[in-house]
C-alpha cells in the first residue's frame, strides 16, 4: 500500500511539474502617466515579455507612437519596493536593448536574449543579486511574477522616461493537449508496474 501511495504522489509530482514548468508571459501599457514622476505625453506603448528562467530565455516585443521626442533608450526596470509603484534601477542590458529603434517616434522592436549571459544584464543588477547571472535571473523572475518590473522607453524630450507601463502577469504556461496524453498513458503506466511488482 506504501508503495502505491509513493507511485500516485510521483504521477502527481509529474504533473504539476509539467503543469508549472516553461515560459510566464507579462504584457504593459505604456503611458506617459504611468511615468514617475507622471508627464502629460500622448505617446502609447505596448509590450509584451515572455521569460523562462530554466531556459534562459527573454523575449521582448514592444510597439509604441505618439512620442513627443526620439527615443534614447529602452529597458526594463526591477525591482520596485511595492508592485505597481515606484522606480527601480535598470536590470537588462545597457545603455538600450540591442538593436531598439533610438531617434524615432514611433516603431516596433522584438528581441530574444540569453540570459545566461552577462551582456544581457545591467552589470549593476549582476552586482547586486550575487554577483552571477543566476543570481540576476532568480531576482528578475520574482520580480516580474511580483509586479515589481517595468518597460520603459526614454526619449530625448524625457530623459528620465516618457512612456513606462508595469509587466502584469503572468499567464500560466497552458499544458499543450499532447502534454496531457502522455500524462494521461503515463500515470496509468506507473500503477500498472507497481501493481505487477507487487504481486510478483
Amino acid at each position: 500500500m506504501n508503495q502505491r501511495i509513493r507511485n500516485c504522489a510521483a504521477a502527481t509530482g509529474l504533473l504539476l511539474t509539467v503543469m508549472t514548468a516553461g515560459a510566464a508571459d507579462y504584457t504593459a501599457i505604456l503611458t506617459g502617466p504611468k511615468e514617475s514622476p507622471s508627464n502629460s505625453s500622448t505617446g502609447t506603448g505596448a509590450a509584451f515579455v515572455k521569460f523562462d528562467a530554466t531556459t534562459h530565455i527573454l523575449e521582448v516585443d514592444v510597439a509604441f507612437g505618439g512620442l513627443l521626442g526620439p527615443t534614447t533608450a529602452s529597458h526594463i526596470h526591477c525591482c520596485t519596493a511595492m508592485p505597481g509603484a515606484g522606480t527601480a534601477g535598470i536590470a537588462t542590458e545597457t545603455p538600450t536593448f540591442g538593436g531598439f529603434p533610438l531617434g524615432v517616434t514611433s516603431g516596433a522592436y522584438a528581441n530574444t536574449f540569453d540570459t545566461s549571459l552577462a551582456a544581457s544584464w545591467n552589470p549593476a543588477f549582476i552586482s547586486s543579486h550575487g554577483g552571477t547571472t543566476a543570481g540576476a535571473e532568480s531576482a528578475f523572475a520574482a520580480g516580474l511574477a511580483s509586479g515589481e518590473a517595468y518597460l520603459n522607453i526614454h526619449t530625448s524630450r524625457y530623459p528620465g522616461g516618457e512612456i513606462r507601463g508595469f509587466l502584469t502577469g503572468p499567464t500560466p504556461p497552458v499544458p499543450e493537449p499532447a502534454m496531457f496524453g502522455m500524462l494521461g498513458l503515463g500515470v496509468p503506466a506507473v500503477l500498472l508496474m507497481a501493481r505487477r511488482r507487487r504481486k510478483a
